[in-house]
């Protein structure tokens, strides 16, 4: 099989820490070895479409996961070495864009820098690991709640898998309504550890 180049992204200054396509290839999510910043391409285009900050102080990046997704993903997720998962919502930056260029804030800064301070989009569950513990998230599933009363949606309801690789999983219920505020809720948390050596003395 030969392979050509398609485009060259421009992604970050410092080298890449961790990478992840959306299931349909026509998003790119990137992070560097800093990890403050985390940034979405479109490939097509090679330009940047979202930039999230994750925080100010620096932080290894152990993965990236786009929702399951035909077109634009509603929610990306990420783990850190600090044993937060981190989650941006990206159906609803579309909306505080629009909002943000009518204000001050938004009349004196470029959207590649306004959209990195603005923190409505992420959304954190902090010690969900043991900080340092390398860890893998992927979102499974995500549910579009609609309002009874119109046909907006009125929350956005996901499911996540999380491994580490001290043997925990664990699998969280993740809601963001109309109002951007967000809940987590651990559904089960075994030791795959355990349970394998389980198996192992009773066969």
């Amino acid at each position: 099989m030969e392979l050509q180049l398609h485009c060259e992204i421009d992604a970050h200054r410092s080298p890449l820490a961790a990478i992840a396509l959306s299931s349909n290839g026509k998003y790119i999510a990137t992070a560097s070895e800093q990890g403050t910043i985390i940034r979405v391409h479109l490939v097509s285009e090679a330009t940047k479409s979202y930039s999230f900050r994750r925080g100010t102080c620096p932080s290894t990046i152990f993965s990236l996961s786009f929702a399951p997704s035909l077109q634009l993903p509603d929610i990306l997720v990420a783990t850190s070495s600090s044993g937060s998962v981190h989650i941006f919502s990206l159906g609803f930056e579309t909306n505080q864009r629009t909002k943000m260029s009518g204000s001050f804030l938004g009349s004196i800064l470029p959207y590649s820098v306004n959209d990195a301070l603005d923190p409505a989009h992420h959304h954190v569950l902090h010690n969900a690991v043991s900080a340092g513990v390398r860890s893998y998230a992927v979102v499974r599933k995500v549910d579009k709640v609609a309002d009874s009363s119109s046909s907006e949606i009125a929350s956005c309801r996901a499911i996540i898998s999380l491994i580490a690789y001290n043997g925990y999983f664990q699998e969280y219920t993740f809601t963001l309504n109309s109002q951007n505020e967000s809940t987590w809720s651990l559904e089960r948390e075994f030791n795959l550890v355990a349970v394998i050596s389980g198996n192992a003395e009773t066969s």
